[in-house]
């Protein structure tokens, strides 16, 4: 989790006061139509490794010169720049006179920063003075330069302190950890007020990522410590934009052949690998999804957008799994056979071997209507992560050690996974890292010779497969595309209702009997590039429920029953929130294609996020229906759910309600 570490260390006198802005709009998602800046320092060091290497590498490596990285401010000298990086207020100008109106900048030296690690621990001590020291020498620099009005037409995205409120939540039995997390909340606060106040000036928090805080012990306390932060700042929720996760870090996208965390392998669920620990988020995509439902329930308006920091989790090469091996019959050797994230554990984090680089940045990778408003490269491929102790050199983290060790915190020893012969101190360029990233780069940087702008081929074969009084299931044909197919979006009449990353069928569910739909499909690839929609196709649910009249693998008349029960238990409660898990098992004598559990609370709970279901709550009443992978369920079989809620008073269990179809 560590991330670029300056080395020079400069005094910086403070900017004159910015001019006065003209009227600027703030827009929903300044990644749209927007024209990305080029860090110049990183595409010298690009072509400068790409000339040495020349060939099929060097070719591939030079088209990641083409793509924006953000400019990291990870020490007070970086604002003035040195010899060999420029500093921000020339790179600002390089960006007005290239006509480029997208910036990407890194906020990142608080007091006591990463407090966790000693990768990047940063120059400005976790005290008082250390907190003045940040915000007159640091903060109050950057803003006037940002500010300054000749910059008013430059969407500027200021990604903040990564790792830092992160730690407040997971790492407090760590003294260096609980000292300087008031200063890391009061930091991040007076940063919000200051960037806030300049309108072309976009503000993305940090949430870690889903190996880190995807357990629901770790993200709704997420959820409510990034909103403690924000209604301190002086505009409270509007002075944050969104968030952003993944940064610096190697947590795939999508895991394709493992889209289901409670799927039972030999009588357990996935999640329960020792891989995952029974963390339920698997990949960025998903964890983002569902850390947004989270800090909505905090608060934050739904506008709030998403990001994910895909500058070295693609995991292509000749390790990446093609398709699904269903053979293994116990969790450990299945997700080891199906998963793509080729590391031992997930807590490696430094300069990660076998790493490649991910989905190119783009805006609006899953559509208009998702969360997640655009993939960008915060973490510049090729940069180390950071060096180790040695006898002659002893600043440095054991995490970056190749032939160290770390612990999962239960009993499990793993490697560290750095790459193996190499000790590079932080920020500095490193070439084996940079070949390998590009050698295992997915999609390939070598696909194609535009950047890997070609969408898939249209989906075809759109086809009705069954229906029931509140289902509609489809299948289509698979398309075809240059680095592969990632994803099908599901529309229904226009809008988008799921994202189907395994396979090429979908149920939709909570339909209304005898009501026609019209539904068309489109293909997405690893790039973000989206075919154009598949021709449309029109079903009508059936008049009733209990098994619909339309034949396929809907279920047709004469088809068996269907019926469910829910069973509900409380994993955790401290008092003012708590854990639940809720077990939904098939009682009929055919498989569901859907389901649905209803309940009542009888105090004032209320849910704060959910997974593996859709939530919806009125009051006291709660509606939780299936993920379109988890709807189906054989006859005898069960899949469960889980939700955090908060409360005060009374926690009583409730009694729930349970319909298939």
């Amino acid at each position: 989790m560590a991330a670029t570490l300056g080395m020079a260390w400069l005094v910086v006198p403070l900017a004159t006061a910015p001019a006065a802005h003209a009227a600027v709009t703030h827009v929903a998602n300044p990644f749209v139509g927007a024209t990305p800046y080029l860090n110049p320092d990183y595409v010298k060091e690009v072509t400068t490794q790409s000339t040495a290497d020349g060939g099929t590498l060097g070719a591939a490596e030079g088209k990641v010169a083409g793509y924006q990285t953000a400019i990291w401010m990870d020490h007070i000298g970086a604002i003035a720049g040195d010899s060999t990086h420029l500093g921000l207020q020339a790179q600002l100008d390089d960006a007005v006179a290239a006509g480029d109106n997208l910036f990407e900048v890194v906020i990142y030296d608080l007091p006591g920063r990463d407090c966790a690690a000693l990768a990047s621990n940063g120059e400005i001590p976790a005290t008082a003075a250390g907190l003045t020291e940040y915000e007159s020498q640091y903060i109050d620099p950057i803003t006037a330069i940002l500010g300054n009005s000749k910059y008013a037409n430059i969407r500027i995205a200021a990604i903040i302190e990564p790792d830092s409120l992160p730690n407040a939540v997971t790492n407090q039995s760590k003294a260096a950890c609980q000292t300087a997390t008031p200063y890391y909340e009061t930091g991040v606060e007076y940063t919000l007020n200051k960037l806030h106040a300049i309108p072309n000036v976009y503000d993305y928090l940090d949430i870690g990522h889903s190996g880190w805080l995807g357990w629901s012990s770790n993200m709704s306390p997420a959820a409510q410590e990034f909103a403690k932060v924000a209604k301190a700042t002086t505009a409270g929720f509007a002075s944050v934009d969104g968030f952003v996760s993944d940064t610096a870090n190697t947590t795939p996208l999508d895991e394709p052949f493992l889209p289901n965390s409670t799927l039972q392998v030999g009588g357990n669920p996935l999640d329960s690998a020792k891989f995952y620990q029974y963390n339920p988020e698997f990949d960025e995509h998903h964890y983002d999804e569902d850390m947004h439902a989270a800090l909505v329930a905090q608060g934050f308006p739904s506008s709030v957008g998403m990001i994910v920091d895909t500058s070295r989790n693609g995991w292509g090469g000749s390790a990446r799994p093609t398709a699904l091996n269903s053979t293994p019959t116990t969790v450990d050797a299945y997700v080891a056979a199906n998963k793509v994230d080729q590391r031992p554990f997930r807590g490696d984090w430094c300069n990660v071997n076998g790493a490649g680089i991910g989905a190119r940045p783009q805006a609006q990778p899953y559509g208009s209507s998702d969360p997640i408003i655009a993939f960008i490269w915060v973490k510049p491929p090729g940069e180390s992560d950071g060096d180790y102790p040695t006898a002659t050199h002893t600043h440095g983290d054991p995490h970056c050690d190749p032939n160290g060790t770390q612990t999962d915190g239960n009993g499990g020893t793993y490697p560290t996974d750095a790459i193996p012969g190499y000790d590079v101190p932080a920020g500095q360029w490193f070439a084996a890292q940079f070949q390998q990233l590009v050698g295992n780069a997915y999609p390939t940087l070598g696909a194609s010779s535009g950047g890997d702008t070609t969408p898939p081929s249209v989906p075809t074969g759109l086809t009705v497969t069954g229906t029931t009084s509140s289902s509609v299931s489809l299948s289509w044909t698979a398309s075809t595309d240059n680095v592969g197919v990632t994803a099908y979006n599901v529309y229904r009449g226009g809008t988008k209702v799921a994202t189907v990353t395994s396979g090429t069928t979908y149920t939709d569910t909570g339909l209304t009997a005898s009501t026609g739909y019209s539904y068309t499909v489109t293909a997405q690839d690893a790039a973000g590039n989206v075919s154009a929609a598949s021709a449309a196709v029109t079903a009508t649910t059936a008049a009733s429920s209990g098994g619909g009249t339309g034949g396929g693998t809907g279920g047709g008349t004469g088809g068996g029953s269907s019926g469910c029960t829910a069973a509900y238990t409380i994993s955790s409660d401290w008092g003012s929130g708590f854990n639940a898990n809720v077990t939904v098992t098939n009682t009929g004598t055919a498989a569901t294609t859907g389901w649905k559990v209803t309940w009542t609370f009888g105090g004032n709970q209320t849910v704060s996020n959910m997974w593996n279901a859709t939530d919806t709550q009125s009051g006291a009443g709660v509606t939780a229906t299936n993920m379109s992978y988890n709807g189906a369920i054989a006859a005898g079989g069960n899949t469960s759910f889980g939700f955090g809620a908060t409360y005060s008073g009374s926690n009583a269990v409730p009694t729930l309600t349970c319909t298939a179809s």
